[in-house]
């Protein structure tokens, strides 16, 4: 059986735009013409509903057929009602990452590109000493660090670069900008740091291009 090239979307930190961006890249990579599949596997502060891997399954649910039939359950393994990491919101105790492996194994046969959106950032706890990197590891995926724009975003960015190359995961980056601010106090750096700075809102067909060659 072929198996699915897995994209991991993570962040430099929580409410950063993974889910925004996830969802943009459904749409893209369906309309080159891939049977696109999607898997948040943790999802906490999840009261009635949840509302990021409800998303993900209603935007896929439109271009891939093979996943009309799954539930939040097949997508979002774990949910957590306490909006907090997953090992303080499962009250200190391990995740069953086995319903997590169970859950990928049925999610990438369905698709050719798995995008599978975390939780946090890349430190985010599932366990003790279990991280959201950790998963892309587990999943042998290539990933996406969607970077914030606000003061900070230059330490953060390249303490999360830095890792990322350290753990040998394939990945490129790109910058979420929602605050005009970002131009004048962090942009400058940037553009002298690299030229062809990425950014969600304006490259993302490039961004799921360079995904894809890694």
């Amino acid at each position: 059986m072929k198996k699915s090239k897995n994209l991991f979307i993570t962040a430099t930190n929580t409410d950063v735009g993974k889910t925004y961006t996830t969802l943009k890249l459904i749409a893209i990579y369906s309309n080159m013409g891939y049977r696109v599949g999607v898997m948040k596997p943790v999802e906490s502060g999840v009261i009635d509903i949840a509302s990021d891997a409800t998303a993900l399954l209603n935007e896929v649910q439109k271009y891939n057929s093979e996943f009309l039939d799954l539930s939040i359950d097949d997508i979002c393994p774990i949910m957590l009602k306490l909006p907090a990491a997953p090992f303080v919101a499962n009250n200190l105790k391990p995740l069953d990452l086995n319903i997590i492996k169970q859950s990928f194994e049925k999610l990438s046969s369905k698709c050719d590109i798995l995008l599978i959106e975390g939780a946090g950032g890349l430190f985010t706890p599932l366990e003790k000493e279990y991280f959201i990197y950790d998963l892309i590891k587990l999943f042998d995926a290539k990933a996406l660090l969607v970077c914030d724009d606000k003061l900070g975003c230059i330490n953060n960015t390249l303490l999360n670069l830095n890792f990322l190359s350290q753990q040998k995961i394939d990945h490129i980056w790109a910058i979420n900008q929602r605050d005009e601010s970002f131009n004048l106090i962090s942009k400058p750096y940037f553009d002298a740091m690299q030229e062809n700075i990425l950014y969600i809102q304006e490259d993302l067909e490039l961004i799921a291009n360079n995904l894809l060659s890694l």
